[in-house]
């Protein structure tokens, strides 16, 4: 509804189509549970913005000069009320046009990927600053300032072309690689996975990958990582909606069809003399995929992706991930100290998976004091309920170990 509605007032408007759906969203909200949800929900919710725009098209001066075409617009029998008014094609373009937008070069990097998460996604800031291991201040920052850009730039509604559409390009394979992240791992909320953003995620580079414009072996690896990935979520977690350790998952639930069409896109990627960190990951994934049970993984393959994969990012959660091969290569005292030589690793000090694999490699150890206390440390930090239920239950285990009375928060 936003990419609809920015489209049709222009992208110095944004913020106005922000608060339009809001408000409309708002209305759905309070008359809903009365008079019962619409027979076309969709329709609905396009009516009532398209009703509060046109109230704002007719009251603000600054539309005075293309009030018209506006109402023009707004009114054509494909934003009728009754209509079918999400058609995949059209909101689909729209939206692939609003992420090349919020990728103008005007914008830092860093914002343009926070704008079109929290405009085009749906990110809160808190989900944004965890993604980018940042404070929620200095994300609000980046979108306040990303917006007075784009006023001031006047930015068009538009697809780019040539050169300018290459370097945009990266920032939008980016947004789709962390929104399809959230999808897989949320950050907080009570499901570990939401698979309708793993799908959004997975769409929306799919349409990309058919493009001409996208069509290329970084999309091609991007689709390859996400259709992998989804083919194993059927395994991540139980009937109660709890967290399964890799493991422990069974296999027989993955989804062959989604790992074919993975591996088919991956040889795709294969074109030309292009890598990315999205093949490395992609290779990574197919290596999970491949294996019949954990033990027969390929964890020196693995190891050796994610010292390449370090190589183009040399993030320390990069660095954590390579740590968790290292420690299932060389065994688990190796993986800790792997860990202890992570550069910037204080960036990580408020990450919960950090202690969570500290845990892990100190209970391989039968250290089982210490890793009770990293537990407890990752268990204060998730925001997850499925994950807080498999913390707690490390924390007693490791403490049953240990012979400690059991002190886990309620």
């Amino acid at each position: 509804m936003v990419a609809i509605l920015t489209r049709i007032f222009g992208f110095e408007h944004l913020r106005l189509a922000e608060d339009v759906v809001q408000e409309a969203l708002g209305r759905a909200l309070q008359t809903w549970p009365f008079y019962g949800v619409p027979q076309n929900p969709s329709a609905w919710l396009m009516r009532a913005a398209r009703n509060l725009a046109l109230d704002v098209v007719r009251r603000e001066k600054v539309f005075r000069d293309k009030q018209a075409d506006i109402i023009h617009v707004m009114e054509r029998p494909s934003l009728a009320p009754d209509a079918a008014v999400f058609d995949e094609t059209e909101i689909a373009d729209d939206r692939l046009r609003m992420m090349f937008v919020c990728c103008h070069p005007v914008i830092t990097p860093e914002a343009q990927i926070a704008l079109a998460l929290n405009t085009l996604c749906g990110f809160s800031i808190p989900e944004i600053s965890r993604a980018f291991l940042a404070s929620e201040a200095a994300i609000a920052k980046r979108l306040t300032r990303a917006r007075q850009k784009i006023r001031d730039a006047g930015i068009a509604f538009e697809i780019p072309a040539g050169q300018e559409l290459t370097q945009r390009l990266g920032v939008v394979l980016e947004a789709l690689y962390l929104l399809f992240n959230e999808g897989y791992k949320a950050s907080s909320g009570d499901k570990l996975v939401r698979e309708d953003i793993c799908c959004e995620a997975i769409r929306l580079a799919g349409l990309l990958a058919e493009h001409s414009m996208g069509d290329c072996p970084k999309t091609h690896a991007l689709l390859a990582l996400m259709l992998l990935n989804s083919g194993r979520i059927p395994s991540r977690v139980d009937g109660h909606g709890n967290l399964v350790r890799l493991e422990e998952q069974d296999r027989n639930l993955w989804d062959q069809s989604l790992i074919a069409r993975g591996m088919f896109h991956l040889a795709q990627s294969a074109e030309g003399d292009q890598i990315s960190r999205y093949h490395l990951e992609a290779g990574i994934s197919a290596c999970h995929c491949a294996a019949p049970e954990f033990h027969s993984t390929n964890w020196c393959q693995i190891l050796a992706l994610y010292d390449q994969l370090l190589a183009f990012d040399p993030s320390p959660i990069v660095a954590l991930n390579r740590a968790v091969a290292v420690a299932n290569v060389h065994g688990a005292a190796a993986g800790v100290r792997a860990i202890g030589s992570i550069h910037n690793r204080a960036q990580l000090d408020s990450y919960y998976l950090l202690y969570a694999v500290l845990g892990d490699l100190e209970a391989r150890q039968s250290n089982f004091s210490a890793a009770a206390g990293y537990f407890r440390q990752a268990l204060e930090l998730t925001h997850v309920k499925s994950e807080q239920i498999f913390l707690s239950r490390r924390v007693q285990a490791c403490e049953a170990q240990h012979k400690l009375p059991v002190s886990v928060p309620a």
